[in-house]
C-alpha cells in the first residue's frame, strides 16, 4: 500500500498523555478528594473543577479537572482531566499534562496528582484491552482469545504495551510487577503481559503481522498505532529477562527509550491538546493580564479590519459614481447620442423592417404640414383612390374639405 509523503504533526516532548478507565464507583468524588488532600499538603499550586457543560443532545456532559503544580527545578505543569459520564462499563478519562520544559521521565507522574496511588482503587484500567496498568497481567489460556488480546494490545495508540516470556513459572520474586520500577512518569502509562512457558508459540503468532518477536525468556515492547517515528521491532526486543527479583535494567531502558519516541499526533490527543491549551481556566493573576492584552489586541486588529474595509469600500463606491457621470456626460455631448445605433447591413432586424415597410398603409406613410394637403404629381388636391382626398370632379368643394358645393345641380 502506498504511503502517504505528507510529514504528520508529532506529539510535543513537553506533553505527558495517558487514558484509562475507572470502573469502580463515584470516581469524581475520588478525583475531588485527591486534589482537596494535595492542595492543603501544598503538593499542587492550584486546582479547579469547572461547570459541567451539557452535550448538544441534552445528555450529561464530562467532569473536566484542572490542576497546576511545580515540577523539579521550579518547573510549571499544567494538568487537565476530562472524565466521561459513567457508563456500563465504567467512566473512561483523558488526561494530559504539559510543561514549561521538555518533559523528564523522572517527574513525578500526573496520574498521582487526580488519582490516588492505592492498588485497592479501580481507576488503572487500559482502554483497549481493560487490563491494569499497575499490575501483572497472565495471557488467557484459550488461545484464541490471547491472540485476540494481543493484537488489541499491539494496535493500542495511548498506553505501551509490554510482553514477557516466562521461561519458567517464577516464584514470587519474579512476580514483582515491571511499573514500580520504572521511572515515576512511566508508571501509569504501561501495561505488562506475562505469557506462561507454553504461550510462546501462541504470543509469536499473534504479533507477526506486527513484525514482532518475543524471544524465549524475554520480552518485547510492542510499536501501538501509529507506529512512532524510528520505531524498529529488534531495537525494542529483550533477550532475557530474569524473574529473580533483580533489577531487569536492559528491559528498563527498552521501555523508556520507547517512550521518548516522537509519537504520531492522534486526533483524539490533538482535541485533548487543545482544550488543554485554549480551554484553559486555571489561571493565575499574570495570566489573566496577558489573557486581557491578547483579545485587546485581537480585537483592535478585528475593528482595524472593518475601518480598512469600509474605507475601501466608500472609496470605489465614490469611484463609480464618478465614473457613471462622466460616461452621461461623454453620451449626453456625442452628436446623434440619442439614436438608436444603425444594425449592420446584413442583420436580420434590418431584413425584417424592409419587408414591413412593404405592407405599410399609404396614411401611416408620415406626417405632413399643419394646414396643407398631402401633394401628388398628378393631382392638385390629392389623389382620388382609397386614402386619398375627392377632387373636385368627384364633389369635392374648393377648399378641399371634401364637402359637396351647394350650387352644384
Amino acid at each position: 500500500m502506498p504511503t502517504s509523503r505528507t510529514a504528520r504533526p508529532t506529539t510535543p516532548p513537553t506533553l505527558w498523555t495517558a487514558r484509562g478507565r475507572h470502573v469502580g464507583s463515584a470516581a469524581e468524588d475520588t478525583v475531588r478528594h485527591t486534589l482537596e488532600r494535595l492542595g492543603e499538603s501544598h503538593a499542587l499550586d492550584d486546582f479547579k473543577e469547572l461547570p459541567e457543560e451539557p452535550r448538544e443532545d441534552g445528555g450529561p456532559g464530562p467532569r473536566v479537572f484542572e490542576a497546576r503544580w511545580r515540577a523539579p527545578g521550579a518547573v510549571t505543569v499544567r494538568a487537565r482531566l476530562v472524565l466521561e459520564p459513567a457508563s456500563a462499563g465504567g467512566q473512561e478519562w483523558t488526561l494530559l499534562a504539559e510543561a514549561e520544559e521538555p518533559w523528564d521521565p523522572e517527574w513525578p507522574s500526573p496520574a498521582t496528582m487526580f488519582w490516588p496511588d492505592d492498588p485497592d482503587v479501580t481507576w488503572d484500567r487500559d482502554i483497549a484491552t481493560g487490563l491494569r496498568l499497575r499490575g501483572i497481567n497472565s495471557l488467557p489460556e484459550d488461545d484464541k482469545t490471547a491472540r485476540r488480546l494481543l493484537k488489541d494490545a499491539a494496535r493500542s495508540p495511548w498506553n505501551i504495551h509490554v510482553v514477557v516470556h516466562e521461561a519458567m513459572t517464577p516464584d514470587h520474586r519474579g512476580r514483582v510487577p515491571l511499573a514500580g520500577r520504572l521511572p515515576a512518569s512511566l508508571r501509569h502509562r504501561v501495561v505488562e503481559h506475562r505469557a506462561a512457558p507454553q504461550q510462546l508459540r501462541v504470543v509469536n503468532w499473534a504479533l507477526e503481522d506486527r513484525g514482532v518477536e518475543v524471544p524465549r525468556g524475554g520480552a518485547a515492547v510492542l510499536p501501538g498505532s501509529p507506529v512512532p517515528e524510528g520505531y524498529a521491532a529488534p531495537d525494542f526486543r529483550v533477550r532475557s529477562v530474569f524473574l529473580d527479583g533483580s533489577e531487569p535494567t536492559e528491559l528498563i531502558a527498552a521501555v523508556t527509550a520507547f517512550a521518548a519516541l516522537p509519537r504520531p499526533l492522534t486526533e483524539d490527543v490533538r482535541v485533548a491538546l487543545t482544550g488543554l491549551r485554549e480551554d484553559w481556566r486555571l489561571l493565575t493573576l499574570e495570566e489573566e493580564l496577558v489573557r486581557e492584552r491578547k483579545l485587546v489586541a485581537m480585537y483592535a486588529e478585528a475593528l482595524e479590519a472593518m475601518t480598512q474595509s469600509r474605507d475601501l469600500y466608500r472609496e470605489a463606491a465614490e469611484r463609480a459614481g464618478e465614473a457613471l457621470a462622466a460616461y452621461r456626460e461623454s453620451a449626453g455631448a456625442a452628436p446623434g447620442a440619442a439614436r438608436t445605433p444603425a444594425l449592420p447591413a446584413g442583420s436580420p432586424f434590418k431584413q425584417l423592417g424592409r419587408a414591413l415597410e412593404r405592407f405599410r398603409l399609404p396614411g401611416k406613410a408620415g406626417r405632413s404640414a399643419p394646414g396643407r394637403l398631402p401633394a401628388a404629381p398628378d393631382e392638385p388636391y390629392g389623389p382620388g383612390g382609397p386614402g386619398g382626398f375627392p377632387s373636385r370632379a368627384e364633389g369635392g368643394d374648393r377648399d378641399g374639405r371634401g364637402e359637396p358645393d351647394a350650387t352644384a345641380g
